[in-house]
């Protein structure tokens, strides 16, 4: 079987988790609201309709010993942030005509085990602060999704997030698994898989925050991009993966500039790996490792992923 003739059938079963999550948490403390590492290999492709649904699982862990500042540089507060994430993704795609594609719907149930560890220096002794949350994070909603095929080994699918406030959030807390905010995040995908089995694959999505009612703090937009470059060889693709996050906009506190804006940005690179085998009763199966570096008024750590999903 040609590299091509075994991708064609994996594209009609896979990218059942595309939304997710992984680590969420706010801005206004130095880390990222939406989930990342999301999308790798497959990213652009929707299931095909079945009777029932797409369910995809995603366990993911994230960790970081250090902050950065405006300017890249090692910040003097000491941190220790774990973030160990599970989540169940529901994935409905149907024959219904729309925009040219056919329509699709999501809905995305998180659950965090997070804890941070910040060792704030001091005139005299460093102040350690401690903080931990265990709970069902923020659902995502995607209440329309459209894929298109426009042509042989490229696919395409549009889609609009809503992150809604629904996770565990107290104001006092040092750590939330609720951002205690809505956020609305456009997103387009695609993946081009060449005849030789080359593949790339790539998610681009804008983030709209709104404001933290209990805090005034209001998060900038994001540019969020996630991609993949790989080699289908039988049953597995094989090739590195990442993201780029970039703020595009300041932070505000009661409708005015917080600070220097404080936007942050970061990026990831590392290995990924996915596999999936026609006519078996094994799941599709992707990994990750990705680390980050180039961060900005935030957390750089490592994430390790692992997701897998199932059409009904």
């Amino acid at each position: 079987m040609s590299p091509t003739s075994f991708c064609i059938p994996k594209l009609l079963v896979s990218a059942a988790a595309l939304t997710l999550a992984g680590a969420a948490h706010c801005v206004e403390n130095g880390a990222p609201i939406t989930p990342f590492g999301v999308f790798d290999f497959g990213a652009g492709m929707l299931p095909p309709p079945s009777d029932v649904a797409t369910v995809g699982v995603r366990a993911a862990f994230y960790s970081a010993s250090e902050l950065r500042d405006t300017n890249g540089k090692v910040s003097p507060v000491g941190i220790k942030l774990k973030v160990n994430s599970a989540a169940l993704a529901i994935v409905k795609t149907t024959d219904i005509p729309l925009l040219g594609g056919t329509y699709g719907f999501s809905a995305v149930v998180p659950y965090l085990d997070m804890s941070n560890r910040l060792t704030i220096p001091t005139p005299g002794d460093p102040m350690p602060l401690k903080g931990t949350n265990a709970a069902v994070g923020d659902v995502t909603i995607a209440p329309v999704m459209v894929k298109w095929t426009p042509s042989p080994g490229l696919f395409v699918n549009g889609r609009l997030e809503l992150q809604l406030p629904t996770g565990s959030y107290k104001a006092e807390r040092l750590i939330n698994t609720g951002s205690n905010h809505w956020t609305a995040s456009p997103a387009v995908a695609f993946t081009w898989i060449g005849p030789s089995g080359l593949e790339l694959s790539s998610n681009i999505q804008i983030n709209f925050h709104g404001k933290n009612k209990d805090t005034q703090y209001q998060s900038g937009v994001e540019y969020q991009h996630e991609f993949a470059i790989g080699q289908h060889v039988g049953p597995w693709t094989l090739g590195v993966g990442g993201y780029l996050y970039q703020q595009l906009s300041d932070d505000k506190v009661n409708g005015a500039k917080f600070q220097d804006g404080n936007r942050s940005r970061v990026m990831a690179l590392g290995p990924a790996i996915s596999f999936f085998d026609l006519g078996s009763d094994w799941p599709l199966i992707w990994a990750h490792a990705y680390k980050e570096f180039g961060a900005r008024n935030r957390s750089q750590g490592t994430q390790v992923a692992v997701r897998a999903a199932w059409t009904f």
